[in-house]
């Protein structure tokens, strides 16, 4: 008979220990170590191995240049939105992993794109662990889910559900969520380090060996990331994750790994009432509310994948009552606003050693892209100088430490977003002026320095 045994693995790298420890040897990582309780029989594991491979003839390595491949067409749903974020669309065979805080939506997502995939004419079969069939059909019911190729099956056992793959052959597969499903096999609870490896390991043969598209949810820590093991987005395909405030309409899904596209595309998505409608134009949404005429607001055309999105930057800088000064930033890396602060200082002559700073990308989007340097610069001195640059100005560029304004890539697609939403000049690094024809009715200005950029756009 097996004997169980206990063993301790960490959530991120998967290292495995005979003991606890506080720091896991394999990552570095502290207090990412669990107990999980296992079984010993690999004598018996070898046995039933060696039977299995009998009769079956090992495959042999070939030379690359012999390996025949054919471009098979990406299955599109009726949003456009979610198909650029997969790359143009679904992959046939792929393992799609969607992680987001609970409630955010990516139930309601899923259940959207399953019944537009079915309304296409194909089957699909939607897997729920955490809701019974008649919450779905309530759901579904809610989003005007009406396609008799959707199939539904609440169950948690990875063997009815690969069963019920069986027998159904569907072409999309949907499992919500991968925490509450276990292998009966496996003695730890669902949501185990275990668990979740090994079934996500039976998901993902079964996508490669059928051909199906298989979503599954991931649930997130309170730190952002998806829970269980940090191998489970190594395993997978795509990574996507579904952001956005709960008590706002506006949805965010991103991409962080994806193997058949962009990692930096970006799909916005509006929550109502029959479920979620995607936002063709975003950046009129991020530029709605903008107060025209304040002091520390400027707008920056920042690239998300290959679609420019023109935010709002807000800054705003007051002297400090503490000893050390704050800084503190939301939307972009707050390494990057004591450095700026620093090179106005140093190369402009602003006095902001004494001034608390806070930052802010309106609309809760997150930019991580060099080229947002000159539009926070010159947020950060509009409002220590309370002097509002103009409204139709758009700042693009990236800040060297010695106060230069470096080349960014694509301004030719930027400036062209801005010239639609009706702004009138673009303040842009000098080394991208020419090579590329200037939208009509806006007026590209080249900066070589900060203190050329401050003199344009704020006068001194």
């Amino acid at each position: 008979m097996a004997k169980t045994k206990s063993k301790f693995m960490c959530l991120e790298c998967g290292y495995e220990s005979p003991k606890w420890m506080g720091k896991c040897p394999g990552c570095g990582a502290w207090n990412t170590m669990t107990e999980e309780v296992v079984k010993t029989g690999t004598a018996n594991r070898r046995v039933a191995f060696a039977h299995s491979a009998q009769g079956k003839t090992a495959n042999k390595p070939s030379p690359i240049t012999n390996i025949e491949t054919s471009q098979e067409p990406r299955i599109k749903t009726n949003l456009k939105e979610f198909n650029r974020v997969l790359g143009s669309g679904i992959v046939k065979g792929s393992l799609v992993l969607i992680g987001g805080d609970p409630g955010i939506g990516k139930s309601t997502l899923l259940l959207q794109v399953s019944s537009q995939l079915a309304d296409n004419g194909n089957d699909v079969l939607y897997i729920s662990g955490e809701e019974s069939v008649k919450q779905t059909k309530m759901r579904a019911d809610r989003l005007g889910v009406k396609s008799e190729k959707l199939l539904v099956l609440a169950e948690t056992d990875m063997e009815y559900i690969s069963k019920a793959i069986d027998d159904t052959n569907p072409a999309f597969v949907i499992v919500d969520s991968i925490q509450t499903v276990f292998q009966s096999d496996i003695t730890s609870a669902p949501g185990s380090v275990s668990q979740v490896r090994e079934c996500t390991a039976e998901l993902m043969r079964l996508a490669k060996t059928k051909g199906i598209a298989i979503f599954i949810v991931g649930h997130v820590t309170k730190e952002g990331s998806i829970a269980g093991p940090r191998i489970l987005e190594h395993m997978v395909d795509t990574v996507l994750y579904f952001e956005g405030e709960r008590h706002h309409t506006y949805r965010i899904l991103r991409a962080v790994k994806n193997r058949f596209g962009s990692t930096n595309e970006m799909g916005i998505f509006e929550m109502k009432e029959s479920g979620l409608e995607e936002v063709l134009n975003p950046s009129e949404i991020f530029l709605e509310e903008r107060s025209k005429g304040a002091a520390g607001s400027t707008v920056v055309a920042s690239m998300e994948g290959t679609r420019p999105v023109l935010v709002e930057i807000q800054a705003l800088i007051s002297p400090t009552s503490f000893g050390n000064p704050r800084r503190m930033a939301t939307g972009i890396d707050h390494n990057r606003v004591p450095l700026l602060m620093a090179v106005l200082e140093k190369r402009v002559g602003l006095l902001l050693q004494n001034q608390d700073a806070y930052l802010k990308v309106a609309g809760g989007v997150k930019l991580d892209e060099p080229a947002i340097d000159l539009a926070v610069a010159v947020s950060i001195a509009s409002s220590f100088k309370d002097a509002p640059s103009k409204a139709t100005d758009i700042i693009i560029g990236e800040v060297g430490l010695t106060g230069e304004v470096r080349r960014v890539s694509r301004i030719e697609q930027r400036v062209m977003e801005a010239a639609k939403l009706g702004f009138r000049r673009a303040i842009i690094p000098e080394a991208n002026i020419g090579g590329w024809t200037v939208p009509h009715g806006i007026e590209a200005v080249g900066v070589k320095n900060v203190a050329e950029a401050l003199q344009i756009t704020l006068g001194g």
